[in-house]
């Protein structure tokens, strides 16, 4: 079975840099098109990016346009998402997750995304 693992969450300060990486050993992510969310204390879960399988599609919600990217990595089975200009809004646990879906589209819906990694948790502080 598919396993996501996120990496590269920490403690940054406002307007600081992080990059998330998200890894399926053993597996190809190519089939799969993959999404990050977030989830603040207090809050619900909200879908941050995702990518199709083919052609590069991606999306942001409106907050991070501007300020993070989606990508992905074939041959390392890996996708990562760039955090640029982070704000203290941007603080929660960021989890990967990966939807059966293969085309030129990506889910904005979590429901349909079937396989999730652990979470990582990110905070913006000063």
């Amino acid at each position: 079975q598919l396993q996501l693992v996120e990496s590269g969450g920490g403690l940054v300060q406002p307007g600081g840099s992080l990059r998330l990486s998200c890894a399926a050993p053993g597996y190809s992510l190519s089939y799969y098109a993959m999404g990050w969310f977030r989830q603040a204390p207090g809050k619900e879960r909200e879908g941050v990016s995702c990518m199709s399988s083919v052609g590069g599609t991606t999306y942001y919600t409106d907050s991070v346009k501007g300020r993070f990217t989606i990508s992905r990595d074939s041959a390392k089975n890996t996708v990562y998402l760039q955090m640029d200009s982070l704000k203290p809004e941007d603080t929660g646990v960021y989890f990967c997750a990966a939807a059966m879906r293969h085309g030129r589209s990506c889910p904005a819906l979590e429901d349909e995304y079937v396989y999730w990694g652990q979470g990582t948790q990110v905070t913006v502080s000063a």
